[in-house]
C-alpha cells in the first residue's frame, strides 16, 4: 500500500475515515430488524452528521487548501485540496444510498398510514385544502425577488432553504430568489384521521408559478446552503479587558456570514445554472449535491408524539427508562454510601439521577465546604444549575469552569453563566488556549477535624438529554488521593497552569499523553503475555497508532472499540495483525472511554473524557481517572467483554479501512440490548447460549484472534444498493 511522502501502510485519512462511520449509521436505517421510524430516523442523524462535516471538516480543509498549499496530510499523504476532491467524490455515493434507503422507508411507512406525500400524490379536496392554506398563511408572507444590477444576489444563511427559478422576461433571463420564511413550519398536516402531511417547501415549490406569475419559467429548484463554521476562537484578536463572554457573542454573528462549502438541490441543475450558483456562491462544481431527499429532515422526531399507542409498539424501540443503580440504596443519602464504597454509574441504563441527587445533598449538608465543577455541555433544562445554584445560595463555595467554546453550544453555555453567577456561583471561562473538555466535580467536607473530598468523573456531559442516549461511564470515590488531585486540578484552573503534578489522575495537554504511551511501552515488553482494550470514539493520534503498532508487532492482543474516526488499519501483516477493531453503532450512541492496560491482578484501568486525537491529547484540559475498586474493574471488564462479543451490531475494521459484518457461529448478541435488559432485570443474564456463557467470553474472543484471518477472509463488504 503506497502512500505519499507522508503517511504509513497502516494509517488512513481521518476524514474518509469518518465518512465511513456515517455510512454505519445509515446502514442502521437499511436494516430490517430496525423499527421502521428508527430507520427514518437514522436518516435523519445521518444527514445532521453530514452537515456538521461540511461545516467543521470540510470547512477546516478548505481554509487550510488557502493558507498552505504545500500542506499534507501526515496519514495519508494527501494535500488538503486533495482530500477535499477525495470527499466530494466520496459524499457523492453516500447521497446516492441515502436517497435510495430513504424512498424505501418512506415507502414502507404508508403500510402503517404515515404518509409523507407529494403535492401530485394529493387528493384532489387535499389540494383544494392547501390551494387555501397558501393563501391565508405563506403567500403573505413571502419575499421573492430577482436578481440584476438594482436587485443584488442575496446573502443565503447557512442551512436556510432557497426556492431558485430562472426566468424568462421578454428577450431577458433572469434568475429568481425566494426564501422559505423560517415562521413556516417544517410539516403541513392534512385533514383527517391518517397521518397524511406534506413538506412546506414542497407546497411552495409547486405555487412558485404564482409567485413569479408575470414571466415564464425556465427552470425550478429547492436548494440549500452549507457555509463553514469552524471559527478558531484562540486565532481572533481581541481588547484584553474585552470580556470574553461578549468575545463569544460576536464570534457567534460571524460564523453565520463565512464562505460557502457546499450546495445541495433537489433537482437536476442545468448548466447554465449550476455555473450560476456556482460564481455567485464561489464554488466549484464538485461542490453541488442532487438529492431527491429532503434538505432537512428535524422533522422526524416531531413524528414520534404524533403516533398512536398502536402504532408506537409497531414503529419505536421499545420504551426504556434509565433505572436507578443497583449498587446504591436510593432512598438513603448518596454522600454517606459513597464514602464507603466506590459507585459505577452506566448511562443511559442507569439513571444520572444518583449524581443528581448527590449534588442535592451536598447543597444543604452543614459538613460541605465547596463544590468544584467542569461544565461543556448541559440540558435546556438543568438540574444540575438548580442544584449548584441552591448550593450557592445556601453559602456553599460553588465553583463552575464553563467552557463557552463548546461547538453549537455555546448560546446554551452562555444563558446558564449569567444564572450561576447571579446565583452567586463563580464562574470561569477556562483557558485562552485549552478547551476545557473534562468532566470533573469535585466535593470538599470536613469531618471530624478533617478535610475530605468525593470526586465524580465521568466519560461523558452533565447533560441529562443524553444521558439517555449516550453510552457513557461516571465514576464517584472518596479515594483520598483522587480527590486531592482534583482539588489541585482545580486550583490550577484557577491560577491557569497546565503543567501541574498529579499522583493519581493524568491530565491533558502535560500529562496524560506521555503517561498512556509509557503503559503501551510496557505492555510490549510483556510480548504474547500483554494485553491491551481501549475503547473510545476517535483514533487519529499518530504517536499513540506507532506505539500500538509497535506493541502489535511484539505480540501484545489489541482490542479497539471504536465507534468513529479509526486511522489505525488493522490486519497489515508484520505491522498491525495483532490489532482487531470493532464500531458498533445501535440504538444508544457509544461515548464512553476507557483505557485498559494488562490482565488479571496487574491490569490498570482508567475511564476518561478524552478519544486519542492530537487535540485531545495535546490541546485540551482532559481528565483520566484510575479505577482502583475490584468491583467497579470486574464491573466495566464485563462491559468491555460484551461489546467485544457483540456480533450483531459491531463491525470489524478490515485493513483496506471497509467495516464488515462480523461472522461467526456464535449465537447472535446485541450489546446495548443486553445492557438494557439486564438491566431493567437486575441481573446480567444474557441472551449468550449456556454453552457460550461456560466458554467465556474471553476464551472466546482469543479464539477470534487465534482465527483472525479466517474471519477478515470471510468477512463481506457491507453494499446497500
Amino acid at each position: 500500500m503506497k502512500k505519499d511522502k507522508l503517511g504509513k501502510p497502516y494509517t488512513q485519512n481521518r476524514e474518509l475515515s469518518w465518512l465511513r462511520f456515517n455510512e454505519r449509521v445509515l446502514e442502521e436505517a437499511w436494516d430490517k430488524t430496525v423499527p421502521l421510524l428508527e430507520r427514518l430516523k437514522f436518516i435523519s442523524i445521518f444527514t445532521s452528521n453530514l452537515d456538521e462535516f461540511f461545516m467543521i471538516r470540510v470547512g477546516s480543509l478548505f481554509d487550510l487548501s488557502l493558507m498552505d498549499s504545500e500542506y499534507r496530510d501526515n496519514k495519508s499523504g494527501m494535500t488538503a485540496q486533495e482530500q477535499l476532491g477525495k470527499i466530494y467524490e466520496e459524499v457523492k455515493s453516500l447521497y446516492q444510498k441515502q436517497a435510495y434507503i430513504y424512498k424505501d422507508v418512506i415507502s414502507e411507512l404508508k403500510n402503517y398510514d404515515i404518509y409523507s406525500l407529494d403535492y401530485e400524490e394529493l387528493t384532489k379536496k387535499e389540494q383544494a385544502y392547501l390551494e387555501d392554506y397558501y393563501k391565508a398563511n405563506i403567500d403573505p408572507i413571502l419575499s421573492p425577488q430577482i436578481v440584476d444590477v438594482h436587485h443584488p444576489f442575496p446573502f443565503m444563511p447557512n442551512k436556510s432553504i432557497f426556492f431558485t427559478v430562472l426566468l424568462k422576461r421578454k428577450n431577458q433571463e433572469l434568475m429568481g430568489i425566494l426564501p422559505m420564511p423560517q415562521m413556516l413550519p417544517e410539516l403541513i398536516f392534512l385533514p383527517g384521521n391518517d397521518m397524511r402531511f406534506i413538506k412546506t417547501e414542497k407546497v411552495l415549490y409547486y405555487f412558485l408559478d404564482k409567485v413569479f406569475k408575470k414571466d415564464h419559467i425556465l427552470e425550478k429548484n429547492c436548494i440549500c446552503i452549507t457555509r463553514n463554521a469552524d471559527i478558531r476562537f484562540e486565532d481572533e484578536a481581541f481588547e484584553l479587558d474585552e470580556d470574553f463572554r461578549t468575545r463569544m457573542v460576536a464570534l457567534l454573528h460571524k460564523r453565520k456570514k463565512l464562505c460557502v462549502v457546499r450546495l445541495e438541490a433537489n433537482f437536476d441543475l442545468s448548466a447554465k445554472a449550476k455555473a450560476y450558483f456556482c460564481d455567485k456562491l464561489s464554488i466549484k462544481p464538485e461542490q453541488v449535491y442532487v438529492t431527491p431527499t429532503d434538505l432537512k429532515l428535524e422533522y422526524v422526531f416531531s413524528l414520534f408524539s404524533k403516533l398512536s399507542q398502536n402504532q408506537t409498539k409497531q414503529l419505536c424501540y421499545q420504551p426504556f427508562t434509565p433505572v436507578p443503580s443497583h449498587n446504591i440504596d436510593s432512598s438513603k443519602n448518596i454522600l454517606a454510601q459513597v464514602k464507603e464504597k466506590d459507585l459505577l454509574l452506566f448511562y443511559p441504563f442507569e439513571s444520572m439521577g444518583t449524581f443528581f441527587q448527590m449534588i442535592r445533598e451536598a447543597a444543604t449538608d452543614r459538613k460541605v465546604i465547596s463544590i468544584k465543577i467542569t461544565i461543556y455541555r448541559l440540558a435546556r433544562n438543568s438540574r444540575l444549575v438548580d442544584y449548584l445554584c441552591a448550593a450557592a445560595e445556601n453559602g456553599k463555595d460553588v465553583t463552575v469552569v464553563m467552557e463557552l467554546r463548546a461547538r453549537f453550544d455555546e448560546h446554551n453555555n452562555i444563558d446558564w453563566s449569567e444564572k450561576l453567577e447571579n446565583a452567586g456561583c463563580r464562574v470561569l471561562y477556562g483557558l485562552p488556549e485549552y478547551k476545557i473538555h473534562s468532566k470533573v466535580c469535585l466535593i470538599t467536607y470536613r469531618e471530624k477535624n478533617s478535610i475530605s473530598y468525593i470526586t465524580q468523573i465521568a466519560t461523558g456531559n452533565y447533560n441529562e438529554k443524553t444521558a439517555e442516549l449516550y453510552t457513557d461511564f461516571s465514576l464517584i470515590t472518596g479515594n483520598y488521593s483522587i480527590g486531592k488531585d482534583a482539588f489541585e486540578f482545580f486550583k490550577n484552573l484557577s491560577i491557569g497552569n497546565v503543567e501541574g503534578t498529579y499522583h493519581s489522575i493524568l491530565v491533558a495537554p502535560s500529562q496524560l499523553k506521555a503517561p498512556l504511551l509509557s503503559r503501551i511501552q510496557e505492555e510490549s515488553k510483556k510480548g504474547k503475555e500483554g494485553r491491551i482494550t481501549i475503547k473510545i470514539n476517535s483514533l487519529t493520534d499518530l504517536d499513540m497508532m506507532n506505539e500500538l503498532v509497535a506493541a502489535s508487532c511484539a505480540g501484545v492482543q489489541i482490542n479497539l472499540i471504536i465507534r468513529g474516526i479509526c486511522c489505525l488499519l488493522p490486519g497489515i501483516p508484520n505491522m498491525t495483525e495483532n490489532i482487531h477493531v470493532i464500531s458498533v453503532v445501535g440504538r444508544f450512541l457509544e461515548h464512553s472511554r476507557v483505557y485498559s492496560f494488562g490482565q488479571g491482578g496487574e491490569q490498570e484501568i482508567y475511564i476518561s473524557s478524552a478519544d486519542l486525537m492530537t487535540r485531545n491529547t495535546e490541546r485540551r484540559i482532559e481528565v483520566a481517572c484510575p479505577v482502583l475498586d475490584g468491583e467497579v474493574k470486574k464491573q466495566i471488564n464485563h462491559v468491555l467483554d460484551v461489546i467485544l462479543y457483540d456480533n450483531k451490531k459491531a463491525r470489524i475494521l478490515q485493513s483496506n479501512g471497509i467495516y464488515s459484518l462480523k461472522e461467526d457461529n456464535h449465537e447472535l448478541l446485541d450489546s446495548q440490548m443486553y445492557f438494557m435488559q439486564g438491566y431493567l432485570q437486575g441481573t446480567f443474564k444474557s441472551k449468550i447460549s449456556e454453552k457460550a456463557m461456560k466458554t467465556g467470553i474471553r476464551k472466546l474472543l482469543h479464539k477470534l484472534f487465534a482465527s483472525k484471518q479466517e474471519h477478515r477472509s470471510a468477512g463481506k463488504d457491507i453494499g446497500l444498493l
